[in-house]
């Protein structure tokens, strides 16, 4: 067996690379587009996408404490429910992960296209700034490539500087020029002028849940940590609070900013090609516009390297599930990073690109695949206390309650993304369907596998089936709110079905048996000793 990750990351550096994830392009532009889709509600938005955050965040802290893994948030499902099911986490995650180091790549090219105008021309990249895009991407693997100890280095000192400038620009906004009349202002229609619906969609769509995602970077670093049972579920609890206080705050400078007579045709026609920057020309914060425009390249190329590097771990678990080729798990005889991983996410990460060249169509069809990646840890994590697989040290109270919170909020953040999106990114995953059939027969998988987790593809159908039903976008049969409390209850009921056919899973295995085999998993390879 190849020897493996190197155990070099402690509480700071897994919070670090959880923020740096955290904080990239999301500030640079969710505030704008909150504010489009959902006006003054959109602080309501980012108050219910960050509590379901917190609920995710609770549950795959246990996880990541219980089973420290490269990748880890693709191997507790195959634990649990057997292959179909992490393989369905794991084509999403991955089309999740490798969509943003073209989309904090195309924040770049979009605040640098104030002085590059050939780069950007109001709705997306040109070719030009397509090119410098890709560029700035193998940037990212050249960082990664030489190890995690120099990924570390590099994101440590750039997230210093990436949490100074939001901070700053939150002071500076609100101390001269915040107008609390924006908040609820009459001539843009009011706090809520595009209704609960909204602010609901804006979770989704706006770059809310792709900005809060960054908190799982700690997770997939989780076998690289040198104390996971520690340093895991502080990163990601310190890092999940910390971001709902900051972009609460960005969120009300942003609005409270606004000249009126930018409201005057209400708050979806504003837009801006470097939102922050341009509100503060506009209000003659001229230094604090050269400071965001000077960021705009540093906060989204930190996140890239951190999404790279987790990205990179995500593929390589895919290839320890046999999802993939087993050579997508070589690690570099020198530095052991997944470098095979690195070249096939960059190289899916310039194909999206193409039909998607622009930060906002990105983030707003990989939203609404985040739930369904999310939904699995919370059947998981019970699974696994209901085994005896997590003991007392790494268990945290209040999990009986946040699990199946975190997997209805998760399925209700795939259904608000709207029939358009949640279509297309139900396309995809029906892809990763296929391709998992394929890997079936062709490794003769157990029956199990498939028993185990037939109640996954029951719960995407019944999405499918409700958000087409349902009133965002779809055709408006199901009332509002109605349609979200069917598919509240839905999900709730799936999650124990869940929970149900991991028990009968796991009983395939036999007690000892199973136990015998996840004591014999490597948790520096995730392999099989």
């Amino acid at each position: 067996m190849e020897a493996g990750f190197r155990k070099q990351l402690g509480f700071w550096s897994l919070t670090a690379a959880s923020i740096g994830g955290v904080i990239g392009s999301g500030w640079l532009f969710s505030a704008m587009y909150a504010a489009q889709a959902a006006g003054p509600a959109a602080i309501l938005a980012w108050i219910i996408g960050g509590l379901a955050m917190l609920c995710v965040g609770l549950v795959y802290s246990e996880l990541g404490a219980t089973r420290p893994e490269a990748g880890g948030i693709v191997r507790y499902p195959t634990y649990s429910n057997g292959t179909l099911v992490s393989s369905i986490v794991s084509w999403s995650t991955w089309i999740s992960y490798s969509a943003n180091a073209p989309t904090e790549a195309s924040a770049v090219m979009q605040y640098l296209s104030h002085f590059f105008p050939a780069l950007y021309n109001g709705k997306s990249l040109t070719g030009l700034g397509i090119t410098f895009a890709i560029l700035l991407m193998l940037v990212f693997v050249v960082i990664n490539y030489f190890g995690v100890r120099l990924f570390a280095r590099v994101n440590n000192t750039i997230t210093a500087i990436k949490v100074g400038v939001p901070l700053l620009t939150i002071v500076a906004l609100l101390a001269t020029s915040f107008h609390p009349g924006n908040l609820n202002s009459p001539a843009a229609g009011g706090f809520a002028p595009y209704g609960l619906a909204g602010a609901l969609g804006a979770i989704a769509t706006s770059g809310i849940v792709f900005a809060y995602t960054g908190f799982r970077q700690a997770i997939d670093l989780s076998g690289e940590a040198a104390n996971p049972k520690r340093d895991v579920p502080r990163a990601v609890i310190t890092v999940v609070l910390v971001s709902i206080v900051v972009y609460l705050l960005l969120q009300i400078a942003f609005i409270g900013a606004l000249p009126h007579s930018l409201l005057s045709h209400g708050f979806g026609s504003i837009n801006f090609k470097s939102p922050f920057a341009n509100i503060a020309l506009l209000i003659n914060l001229t230094w604090l516009s050269w400071i965001l425009y000077a960021d705009s390249a540093i906060s989204p190329t930190g996140s890239a390297i951190v999404y790279a590097a987790s990205n990179a771990r995500v593929t390589y678990s895919m290839g320890v599930n046999r999802f993939f080729p087993k050579f997508v798990t070589r690690l570099h005889p020198k530095y052991r990073v997944p470098f095979v991983a690195l070249f096939i996410n960059i190289l899916l990460g310039f194909t999206l690109l193409l039909p998607l060249p622009s930060w906002h169509s990105l983030i707003a069809v990989m939203g609404s695949l985040t739930g369904f990646s999310y939904a699995t840890g919370a059947v998981a994590v019970i699974a696994f206390r209901r085994k005896g697989l997590s003991g007392k040290d790494t268990q945290i109270r209040g999990i009986n309650l946040s699990a199946p919170i975190a997997f209805v909020v998760s399925g209700l953040i795939s259904y608000w993304a709207g029939w358009d999106k949640l279509s297309k990114a139900i396309i995809l995953l029906i892809i990763g369907i296929i391709v998992y059939f394929w890997s079936y027969f062709h490794y003769k998988k157990p029956r199990k596998d498939i028993v185990g987790g037939i109640w996954m593809l029951a719960y995407i159908f019944l999405m499918l089936i409700c958000s087409y039903l349902g009133t965002f976008g779809g055709k408006h049969w199901i009332p509002a709110p109605w349609d979200s409390i069917v598919v509240a209850i839905m999900s709730f009921i799936i999650f124990w079905i869940g929970v149900k056919s991991a028990d009968w899973y796991m009983r395939q295995e036999k007690a000892s048996h199973y136990e015998e085999y996840m004591a014999s998993v490597d948790e520096n390879t995730g392999l099989p000793g």
